[in-house]
C-alpha cells in the first residue's frame, strides 16, 4: 500500500519499471534516510517541536518495517 503509492507519486523519477525490486530498495534507503533526518533533528528540537519529531520517527519508522517485511516477503518468495 504505502510502496504502492511511493511508486506511483514518483513514477515520473523511473525510467522503466525493469526491475521492482530496485524500485523497493531505492523506497527502503529513502526510508532509512527520512529515519535518520527526524532523528537528527528531534535531538536540536525544542518546545513543540519534540512532539512532531517524535510523530514523524514514529511513523517513518513503521514504513521502514513495513517496506522491509515487504522485501523479505519479495525475497522468500522467490
Amino acid at each position: 500500500m504505502v510502496y504502492e503509492k511511493y511508486v506511483k507519486d514518483n513514477s515520473h523519477n523511473l525510467k522503466k519499471k525493469e526491475n521492482p525490486d530496485v524500485d523497493l530498495m531505492s523506497c527502503i534507503i529513502k526510508t532509512r534516510e527520512d529515519l535518520i533526518t527526524a532523528n537528527n533533528n528531534y535531538e536540536f528540537a525544542d518546545g513543540d517541536l519534540i512532539d512532531y519529531y517524535l510523530y514523524q520517527i514514529k511513523a517513518t519508522q513503521s514504513k521502514y518495517n513495513y517496506l522491509l517485511k515487504k522485501a523479505k516477503q519479495a525475497r522468500s518468495s522467490c
